[in-house]
């Protein structure tokens, strides 16, 4: 019988969907689960873009341009000038998505055995993608007692070499929450100035920053125009994870020309999302006040409920709409899988997403758990009861 391949078997498994087969028998045998562990917003996509789909009427569903349709592009150059980022319509690639932006940065920039320096931790899916392109990622680790701070940039330079290619970070951070500040943003931006190495920057949590400090992007840097490649989606903004629509945004023509080769090959960006998408521009201001607002109480409700659990420690997220959280348990993996097979509390669990899988390094946030605050308040309330009698009830708990 013929083998998988190397690669199908280092392809790392989704610490956010891999437990979902023990979720689905857990609602088979009748437990309710509160889904803590994927970034599935809950909150309306906006009816602009519901309008479009249903009053499509077109005879024929074509391919869309590979590079996605001129009149969308032409509205992200308008959304992106509200952030200070001045780009010409050249300068956007519409993608099936963010991770397909990631993938196709990668493969574009990116020979088999280059490197690239990511903050962990990261989101699970960068490993996936450089394992596709044959690259090999390094990490710098990020700790929970300094709030996911980076570490110092000479941290950063003990890993850079010959074979080094590129720095990655994602800001406002998956799935810790942190934000860079304006002094870690222009360290990194040194660093890749001081050895021209590409930064690829996943940009697409800059509507929900919570502490009043600013928007830093990439693409603010002077000096390093033809190095910044920023990955940016439609999925968190306007609750759109289906669509499948992203963007990647470079003022490199080389990239962009390479990157197009992988985009005609994929033919086109989905028709459909794009019409959504370009429709969900034209959703009033008050849209995003809403969300963002709604999203500032759920934040507050978790993060004060779980630092309010003996034993439980988070940081407070300063962005995005997660939080990585230290448990007094001997392995959260094995907690999750727990929370789900053998426990649950007046017929209700928790599904949360083990943090081990978004690092690199190995025994790296055993007791930790990602968390995504994408639930109404009233089921986060709920959902802290249900988690602290769990960690009561566990039999692998930690004594503090």
């Amino acid at each position: 019988m013929p083998t998988i391949s190397i690669r199908g078997n280092e392809m790392p498994a989704s610490p956010i969907r891999k437990l979902a087969p023990l979720a689905d028998d857990a609602k088979k045998r009748g437990v309710h689960v509160y889904h803590l562990n994927i970034g599935q917003p809950d909150l309306p996509t906006p009816k602009e873009a519901l309008d479009a789909i249903r009053n499509i009427d077109r005879t024929v569903l074509e391919y869309s341009p590979s590079q996605g349709y001129l009149s969308y592009r032409k509205k992200l150059v308008e959304y992106y000038r509200k952030y200070d980022i001045m780009l010409s319509t050249d300068d956007i690639i519409v993608t099936t998505g963010g991770s397909e932006a990631v993938l196709f940065a990668f493969m574009s920039c990116l020979n088999p055995g280059d490197e690239i320096i990511i903050p962990e931790p990261a989101y699970a899916n960068y490993m996936a993608f450089a394992i596709s392109a044959g690259a090999v990622i390094r990490t710098v680790t990020c700790n929970i007692e300094d709030g996911f701070a980076l570490p110092p940039v000479h941290k950063f330079e003990e890993l850079i070499n010959e074979r080094t290619k590129a720095i990655l970070i994602c800001n406002p951070n998956n799935p810790t929450g942190y934000l860079y500040t304006r002094r870690e943003m222009n360290q990194i931006r040194d660093l890749v100035e001081k050895y021209d190495l590409y930064l690829f920057s996943d940009e697409v949590y800059r509507e929900y920053i919570y502490t009043g400090s600013p928007y830093i992007s990439a693409c603010h840097f002077k000096g390093i125009e033809q190095n910044v490649v920023l990955i940016d989606s439609v999925s968190k903004r306007y609750s759109e994870c289906g669509i499948r629509i992203g963007a990647l945004v470079t003022k490199n023509e080389e990239v962009r020309k390479a990157v197009m080769k992988f985009c005609q090959a994929r033919l086109s960006p989905p028709l459909i999302g794009q019409i959504a998408a370009e429709a969900s521009m034209d959703a009033p201001e008050s849209y995003g006040r809403d969300v963002y607002d709604e999203y500032v109480e759920r934040r507050k409700c978790l993060i004060d409920g779980l630092n309010r659990i003996p034993g439980v420690y988070s940081p407070i997220p300063m962005g995005a709409f997660y939080t990585v959280a230290r448990l007094p348990v001997d392995d959260s993996e094995k907690f999750c899988a727990w929370c789900l097979t053998d426990f649950n509390y007046e017929g209700e669990t928790v599904m949360m997403a083990p943090a081990s899988g978004f690092y690199i390094t190995p025994g790296a946030g055993k007791n930790e758990v990602r968390i995504a605050y994408v639930l109404k308040k009233e089921d986060l309330a709920r959902a802290l009861v249900v988690l602290r009698k769990a960690l009561e009830a566990y039999p692998g708990r930690v004594m503090e």
